[in-house]
């Protein structure tokens, strides 16, 4: 299998010329979107999706990451081999939640174009010609190492992420993904307010902690750890984003009481 996460949309061809390479090398290779909704350009949101979403797949499955600002300019294109499968993309951040969690074993830079879809690949659009083509032939059973010049996975670019704090009162935080309803997702796990009585303070106001959004009203803040297993703050019905007028990396705090 073959996932797929870009930030390309659904707008244009880009996500289907990439299926496309790829059923020119197999046809049989099975694709799935992670998603292509990712923020334009937002390295951050493509760590968090990739972070969480490949728990869920089979051992084995190829992720095809095309999130790439800087496509055509210095950063290296490279294959990551991690106990879960195969990461392939640009070497700028977007995996490293995934190695977090999973180290990598093996690494290689794509350095070899006979795996390539042409020699000459453009300077805008590696997904096209570098990445799908990679993920293709990782998928039919081609061996990392063919792809390129191994490097060390320890100098894998990691994105400066803010981390959580416990202190005596709590943990303190930040906003690091931001759903389609709008959902403040932090980077607080849930497992810090497990088994205790507490609230989160953000933006001005003091939020109740609940176990889900039906807890409260129509319209009215909620703080509860969410199904990916981080605490976030929602609107029941609303959109917490725009209502409570906080954004990426906006602090927050869980107070215990």
């Amino acid at each position: 299998m073959v996932a797929l996460l870009s930030d390309f949309g659904h707008c244009d061809i880009y996500v289907s010329v990439m299926k496309g390479v790829m059923a020119q090398i197999n046809s049989q290779i099975r694709v799935v979107d992670l998603t292509h909704q990712i923020p334009a350009q937002n390295k951050a949101a493509a760590r968090f999706c990739l972070m969480n979403a490949y728990p869920y797949f089979p051992v084995g499955t190829v992720y095809v990451a095309v999130v790439d600002p800087g496509v055509g300019g210095r950063r290296k294109a490279i294959a990551v081999e991690f106990a879960q499968g195969y990461l392939v993309g640009p070497d700028n951040g977007i995996f490293s939640g995934v190695l977090s969690q999973t180290p990598a074993i093996n690494a290689v830079e794509l350095t070899n174009p006979q795996y390539w879809r042409t020699r000459e690949p453009s300077k805008t659009f590696h997904g096209r010609d570098i990445f799908a083509p990679v993920g293709a032939h990782l998928s039919s059973g081609i061996p990392l190492q063919r792809l390129g010049r191994q490097i060390n996975p320890a100098g894998l670019v990691q994105l400066d992420m803010a981390e959580c704090s416990p202190t005596s009162s709590g943990v303190t935080g930040s906003i690091q993904y931001i759903d389609h309803f709008g959902n403040l997702i932090s980077n607080i796990p849930g497992k810090y307010i497990q088994g205790k009585n507490w609230c989160v303070q953000a933006s001005g106001l003091t939020i109740p902690g609940c176990v889900t959004y039906g807890d409260v009203k129509v319209g009215e803040v909620a703080a509860l750890v969410g199904s990916h297993g981080w605490v976030e703050i929602a609107i029941n019905g609303g959109n917490a984003s725009s209502q409570l007028q906080m954004n990426w990396q906006d602090e927050l705090q869980v107070l215990f009481i």
